[in-house]
């Protein structure tokens, strides 16, 4: 198969000259609702391509490879006191797999505990590309489902405004839960 970055030869979808010179992480830092930090591994723009195969066939595999780059590195050097869970947004599976358990999986560490459908959404409303005002008229209504860990990481691919990651937020909180630090892929705002 081609690379799908450099078109050469590959064993996979994205070589490993690709990868260790185009998708090395930057973290990128915001807050939501005042203090709760999102981290973000790569500019918009460095894997808008990568991020619209999404709902391909391909999809997996370069989800998974953004995932052990950037989810998987993080976990490796995350030093934390607690046991904490990490959920996936929305991980339901649509295109035969769900992204976001995609990159939660890839959180499993001595101190991370990935937790699948513990958040899924009840509203299907499709936010891509949409305006801030249309996302809060229309709220994702989280379905959560209880587990052990006290303290949250939240993942998404990508954060454009904020209101996703603000909605499960305040629904983690009033379930008692403490939502410590939200991680994605990339932040729409940083081009």
């Amino acid at each position: 198969m081609r690379c799908m970055m450099c078109e050469r030869l590959s064993f996979s979808h994205i070589c490993s000259a690709c990868r260790d010179s185009l998708l090395t992480p930057q973290l990128h830092k915001r807050k939501i609702l005042g203090n709760i930090p999102v981290y973000s591994f790569f500019p918009y723009n460095d894997i808008e391509p990568l991020l619209l195969s999404k709902h391909t066939d391909v999809g997996y595999y370069i989800y998974t490879i953004l995932a052990k780059r950037a989810f998987g590195a993080f976990a490796d050097g995350w030093d934390y006191e607690n046991r904490v869970a990490s959920l996936g947004i929305d991980d339901h599976a649509t295109s035969g797999y769900s992204h976001t358990a995609v990159l939660n999986r890839a959180l499993k560490s001595p101190n991370i505990t990935p937790q699948y459908g513990k958040l899924r959404a009840t509203n299907h409303h499709k936010y891509a590309g949409k305006s801030a005002e249309e996302r809060l008229l229309n709220p994702r209504q989280f379905r959560y489902t209880s587990f052990a860990e006290n303290e949250v990481i939240l993942v998404d691919d990508i954060v454009t405004t904020g209101t996703t990651l603000s909605e499960a937020s305040e629904i983690l909180h009033t379930n008692g839960k403490k939502v410590i630090l939200c991680l994605t892929l990339t932040d729409a705002e940083n081009k």
